[in-house]
């Protein structure tokens, strides 16, 4: 199992962190708290209700699987860690 802090992951991909990352960030954020959305609805919503923090985990989470795609960036290694 792969150690994320104090606790062990069960998904083991290759970004795993980072999606782990984001889905607490979401899950603390004020959009999910106190407007009862889901994460996913919120990484749409663009009305402030959800922190830079966590939109800047995402843009992370899209490189990172964007670069197990692009075959320069798989010699180079991953990107977010």
């Amino acid at each position: 199992m792969m150690q994320y802090g104090d606790e062990e992951l069960t998904d083991k991909s290759a970004c795993a962190g980072v999606r782990a990352d984001l889905k607490m960030c979401l899950l603390q954020s004020d959009c999910v708290k106190l407007h009862k959305k889901t994460p996913r609805e919120c990484l749409r919503v663009t009305d402030g209700s959800v922190p830079d923090e966590c939109m800047a985990l995402r843009m992370t989470f899209f490189e990172c699987k964007r670069s197990l795609l692009d075959n320069r960036q798989r010699f180079r290694g991953k990107k977010g860690y």
